[in-house]
């Protein structure tokens, strides 16, 4: 998860091949368990999912996220019992960028854009490195 900052505030690690999608309530029960709290998240497609969209609702977290096409159409498939287009703030979803400067920066380092550590724990050690340094260079 990365601040408007652009710097990295909790590190998760998963497998490469894994998507982005369910990862996303670990990284919120991470986030939490460091005593904080998002006032609003931005996501790409990736994470517009239903079940995605029902725990941020629960635990009263907004979010931009612009809806798949695929479920654009279904939705209006299904005409007045589609349910009314998900609220999409096109301004605030622009800000998004800073995640992707944020993965960018950490990409700057050759062995975590390309991940040669033959172990988990090796890559994740480097990835904290490289945060930690991210970190202390802003101050």
């Amino acid at each position: 998860m990365v601040t408007a900052g652009v710097y990295p505030v909790v590190v998760l690690l998963s497998a490469g091949q894994a998507g982005d999608n369910p990862r996303l309530i670990p990284l919120l029960d991470a986030l939490s368990q460091a005593g904080r709290r998002p006032a609003h998240l931005l996501a790409d497609k990736a994470y517009s999912h239903p079940s995605t969209r029902r725990e941020l609702r629960r635990r009263r977290i907004r979010h931009t996220i612009p809806e798949r096409s695929d479920q654009l159409e279904r939705r209006k498939a299904k005409g007045s019992a589609g349910g009314r287009p998900r609220a999409f703030d096109p301004d605030r979803y622009r800000q998004r960028n800073t995640v992707e400067r944020g993965i960018g920066r950490l990409k700057q380092w050759r062995g975590i854009a390309t991940r040669y550590d033959k172990y988990a724990r090796t890559y994740h050690g480097g990835v904290l490195l490289a945060a930690t340094i991210l970190l202390a260079r802003r101050n």
